[in-house]
Parts: structure tokens; C-alpha cells; sequence
């Protein structure tokens, strides 16, 4: 509740970072599309034709493959004229989850774990052009397969051509605290895969990671070491490691590899740069084989299992409810969690907690990310964030933050004290004007007013909780208003 308080409150007084823009001009021209069917109380076939020629162009101009466009759109005819009628859509709404399930469809079906057997060691190849990502896709897919499959990785690496490629991975390993594997003097990539092998067998990984070299440009020689390494070291996966942010190329390399090796899975690296999602909604339809893990950032753990039904959600403005519960429950601290709402009952929630909830806030991403999640009728008559309107929040949240941490633990805990003498201390420790001091303090007093209100029922959510609990008892309103006016 209190997180949901601050974004509701930082939405008002911005403090909030990089904006997750992925897919964005795509979703808002096909939103519009489809809410324009919605309203149609009878679907003819010139809305239909219509409706399909500008998901068509919203699909190609993000960059989607034209064959996948064209696969797709016919698909989604053929399916609107014949579907059966359900009772409880109306002829928009149908054509509306018909592209649901299409672009699901598109985008892979579901999500695929990686499958492991009970052999030991288990090998994971990762192959792809230079310059993708591979060495660090390595490292943070090993990081994620200790955390959520309770694996025990071993990394190595296979790239004896390029300079200080092997260091690379050294590197990361050791700032994940993933084991390498040396093997000094060995300079073969069989006799390397072979050693650790036997030393995965010998001291206990379940896991073997290879990171195998890349070119410029996909040539014979590569192949063949490649395809020599997956016939000794049988792995369970070989995963094709795609920049996303080259569009088309990324798919037409990621369907050249699995016809000459046999991949079974893509893993996009920078999604979180790629702005139209071209590839993304194109690598499944042309190369059979699903996007498994997409890279959203630098830090090693932004690595992320790429899940169709959300990302069509999201595209389509239903929201990711999903994503963002599991986000919370990984982010934030339940004890703490807890804690505030106890204060927050009493209504003793102070400047401390309130760094605190931005603190954790910040943790859960970009306010844009996490509205994102949220199912687009949640926000109506809200205006859209622009880039513009992200980069100020940011500035926001750091001023915040800042002139916070220049109060003293007893100004953090009664705001009351901090007579203007002190608001010009705080000011100048901070870097800001004493205005950002007296505004902050406003937004403060103001939020805590909010609060009082929500658990009284008085507010926005006790408002909802006094309708369900209306409902459930037949006990109305009208004699909490009698009370009130007889205490006046």
C-alpha cells in the first residue's frame, strides 16, 4: 500500500528514471487501433480491412519482419471472419483477442525454461556474431541459473583467437563470483571443452557454460569449430545471443546459425535500447525458435526470461500485473514492507521512511516501467509521460533524496522543527534552493494527509474498501455521514 501511495504521489511530484521504452510507438498506434474497434457496436468488413491495413503499417514500421506481417495480418482475417461468436464479446472485442493470441503465437507461445537432465556435467552453448554481447550474456545467464534453477555453473571460454577474450570472461566471473575456467596452456577449443569437462566431473558443477567465438561476419571456419564443439560436448542448449538494437540482421544471422548448428534459443541483448521491438517480434516466426532471455541493462543481473503473454499485455495496453508482483516480492523488503504499514496505521510514517520508500520505489524501475505493468483503463484521462517529463523526474528524485539525506536523524523524524534557519542549512547541504526544501516538506505534509485518509477509508483505496465492504454487508454510507455531523 505505502508503495503504491508514493507512485500515485511521485506521479504527481516526479521522481523517477529511465523510461522502459520498448515497443512503445508500436503499442500506442495499435492501442489506438484496437480501442477505435471496441467502440464499434457492429463490426462490418470495412472495419476489419481497416483496422488490419493499420496494424499492418504500426507492424512494419517497427521494424517486423515483412513475411512475419504478412503470415500474421492473414492469420488474423481468416480467424475474424470465421470465429465462432462468444456471448460475452462484442464483434471488436473478438477481433481484439484474436490479435492477443496471434501476436502471443508470434512471439513464441509461452515461455521456455531452459530443460537440464540429470547427467553431470550439463553443457549450455552460447554462440552468436562479435560484438552481440555473448561473454556477458554468459556471465549474467549464469548468475540467474544459480538463482532461480539452482545450478552450479562453471564458465568457460573458447574464443583462443580474439585478444583477451578469455580475460573477459575471467573478469566477469569474478565480479558475479562465478568459477572460471583457465586452462592455461591449452590453446584448442575441443582440448578445452574436454578439460573442463573433466574438471566439472571432478569437483561437483552441474553446469557447464561456453562461450564460443565470434566474427564480424558468419564464415565456414566458424561453423565448422562450432558445430565440432556441440558434437563432443552434446549440450542441452546453444543459445543464439542477438543484438536487438540491429533489427533484421539480428534475425537473419540468429536463422543463419540455427540452420547451420541447430539453436535452440535466442537470448536479445540491449532490448532496453531497442525502441521499435522489430526483432523481438520477428525471430520466432522466421528462425522456429523462441526468444528464451532478454538483456535490459548493463548491471549483470538485468537479464530477464522472456514471457510472450506479458510483453503482448503490455504492447496492447492490458497491463502486466504478473510481472510487477513478482518484481515487488524480489525488490522489496517485506519486514520493512510491514513495518511502514504498521507506522502508517498510526500515522507516524516520517521523512526517514519516506527516503526509505523512494529507495525501494527506485528498485522496481522507471515509474514509466511500472505504470507500464498496470492495465491501460487503470489511467484514463492521465496524460502519457513523455521522454522529457522522465528525465525531469529523475532530476526530481535526486534533489529528493539529496535534501533528505542533508536533514539531521531528528529533522528526518519531526518535520516540525525545521524552523526556516534549518531550511537553509538543508538547502545548502543538499546543493538546492531553499523553494525545493519548502516544497519538499509540502509534498510531505500533503502525502501524509493522504494517508490518514486511506486508512480511515476516506480515501482512494479506503474509498474502494468501504464500497466491497457496502456490498458484502448492505450496511450503506449514510450513517457514517449521521456520526459525523452529529460530532460537528
Amino acid at each position: 500500500m505505502a508503495l503504491a501511495t508514493l507512485m500515485v504521489h511521485q506521479a504527481e511530484y516526479p521522481g523517477f528514471g529511465i523510461c522502459w521504452n520498448m515497443f512503445d510507438a508500436l503499442s500506442d498506434k495499435l492501442k489506438k487501433v484496437l480501442k477505435d474497434l471496441r467502440g464499434e457496436g457492429r463490426l462490418t468488413a470495412e472495419h476489419l480491412d481497416l483496422a488490419l491495413r493499420e496494424i499492418r503499417i504500426a507492424l512494419l514500421e517497427a521494424d517486423v519482419n515483412f513475411k512475419v506481417v504478412k503470415d500474421f495480418i492473414e492469420r488474423v482475417r481468416s480467424k475474424a471472419v470465421g470465429q465462432e461468436v462468444m456471448q460475452q464479446l462484442s464483434p471488436g472485442q473478438q477481433v481484439v483477442k484474436i490479435v492477443y493470441d496471434e501476436m502471443v503465437e508470434m512471439l513464441g507461445g509461452t515461455s521456455s525454461r531452459l530443460i537440464f537432465t540429470s547427467r553431470r556435467p550439463n553443457s549450455v552453448m552460447i554462440v552468436g556474431l562479435q560484438g552481440s554481447g555473448k561473454t556477458t550474456s554468459t556471465g549474467k545467464l549464469s548468475m540467474w541459473l544459480q538463482k532461480n534453477q539452482d545450478r552450479n555453473p562453471l564458465l568457460l571460454s573458447v574464443d583462443v583467437y580474439r585478444p583477451a577474450a578469455r580475460d573477459q570472461l575471467a573478469v566477469i566471473g569474478k565480479a558475479i563470483g562465478m568459477p572460471v575456467f583457465e586452462g592455461q596452456g591449452i590453446n584448442d577449443p575441443i582440448e578445452l571443452c574436454r578439460a573442463a569437462r573433466l574438471h566439472c566431473e571432478q569437483v561437483g558443477f552441474d553446469t557447464l557454460m561456453i562461450d564460443t567465438a565470434g566474427r564480424l561476419h558468419i564464415d565456414d571456419a566458424l561453423m565448422d569449430e562450432l558445430q565440432r564443439i556441440k558434437q563432443e560436448m552434446q549440450p542441452v542448449e546453444t543459445l543464439f545471443v542477438a543484438d536487438a538494437m540491429t533489427g533484421q540482421d539480428a534475425v537473419k544471422s540468429a536463422k543463419e546459425f540455427h540452420d547451420r548448428i541447430g539453436t535452440t534459443g535466442v537470448i536479445l541483448t540491449k532490448m532496453d535500447g531497442d525502441a521499435r521491438g522489430g526483432a523481438a517480434l520477428s525471430v520466432k516466426e522466421v528462425t522456429g525458435q523462441p526468444i528464451k532471455f532478454v538483456g535490459v541493462g548493463e548491471k549483470y543481473d538485468a537479464l530477464e526470461p522472456f514471457y510472450p503473454e506479458r510483453i503482448v499485455s503490455r504492447i496492447l495496453g492490458m497491463g502486466d500485473v504478473l510481472s510487477l508482483i513478482e518484481k515487488v516480492q524480489s525488490e522489496v523488503d517485506e519486514k520493512k514492507a510491514l513495518e511502514l504499514q504498521e507506522k502508517m496505521e498510526r500515522n507516524a510514517f516520517t521523512l526517514e521512511d519516506y527516503r526509505d520508500q523512494l529507495s525501494q520505489v527506485k528498485k522496481l524501475g522507471s515509474l514509466d516501467s511500472i505504470l507500464s505493468m498496470l492495465p491501460g483503463d487503470m489511467f484514463k484521462g492521465m496524460p502519457k509521460l513523455t521522454p522529457e517529463m522522465t528525465a525531469q523526474m529523475e532530476v526530481e528524485l535526486k534533489r529528493t533524496e539529496a535534501i533528505i539525506n542533508s536533514m539531521t536523524s531528528t529533522e528526518r523524524e519531526d518535520h516540525l522543527i525545521i524552523n526556516p534557519s534549518r531550511r537553509r542549512r538543508i538547502a545548502m547541504g543538499s546543493g538546492t534552493k531553499i523553494n525545493d526544501v519548502n516544497k519538499l516538506l509540502k509534498q510531505y505534509a500533503e502525502m501524509k494527509i493522504v494517508m490518514k485518509q486511506m486508512m480511515e477509508g476516506e480515501g482512494m483505496m479506503g474509498g474502494l474498501r468501504g464500497k466491497v465492504a457496502r456490498k458484502l454487508t448492505g450496511i450503506g454510507s449514510k450513517r457514517k455521514k449521521v456520526k459525523k455531523k452529529k460530532r460537528r
